[in-house]
This record gives structure tokens, sequence and C-alpha cells, in this order.
């Protein structure tokens, strides 16, 4: 199956962290990562780029679809990814080369 640009985002889906079908735990801490998501979201909800309302239906109707094997904790992430690339913000090769700099940074780590 091609989904054209969207392939940048379905490629980083782990087959070991497909999204079971239940509930996430609801208790645990966030991640980092998570937690510095969550600030971009609001930064680019507060400067009228990507509503946080707009956001949370399209992780609904596109976690529901495209990437419904991706864990409920990720969904911000990669919705807002393929938001930008919709808009024109960002093409997937320049996010796959954002993506392959950052694993070859932590790689180094």
């Amino acid at each position: 199956m091609n989904n054209g640009p969207y392939e940048v985002l379905l490629d980083t889906l782990d087959p070991a962290s497909r999204r079971e079908r239940t509930l996430p735990e609801l208790d645990r801490k966030p991640d980092p990562w998570e937690s510095s998501m969550q600030a971009t979201c609001e930064c680019l909800s507060w400067r009228g780029t990507f509503d946080n309302l707009e956001r949370r239906h399209a992780e609904d109707a596109l976690g529901e679809t495209i990437y419904h094997d991706f864990p409920v904790r990720t969904r911000s992430a990669v919705v807002t990814a393929h938001t930008l690339m919709d808009r024109g913000l960002i093409t997937p090769e320049e996010l796959r080369m954002r993506m392959e700099a950052i694993r070859t940074r932590f790689n180094r780590e």
C-alpha cells in the first residue's frame, strides 16, 4: 500500500510498538519527548498555525484510520507532521532528512 507523502510517517512505526486495543496507561508519567511535543502543539495553536481543537479532531479522524496502529501517545506528533505536510509547510523529504539527523545524533550518544 502506497500512502504517498505520508509513507515517511508510516515508516516510523516499529512493529513492536503497535497500539494495543486497550486504553493507554493513564497514570504514567509522560516521556520528555511527549511534554516537548505538547508544548510544540500549544505554540502552533497559539500562533494560529494548527489550532488545538482542530488537532484533536484530526487525531480522532486520522488516528482511527491511517494511523490506527500507532500508540495513542504518539498521535499528536504523527498527526501534526501529517497536517504540516498537507499545508506545504514541510515536505516529506525535509521531514525524512530531519528524522535521519535526529536518529544519527541519538545513535552517537
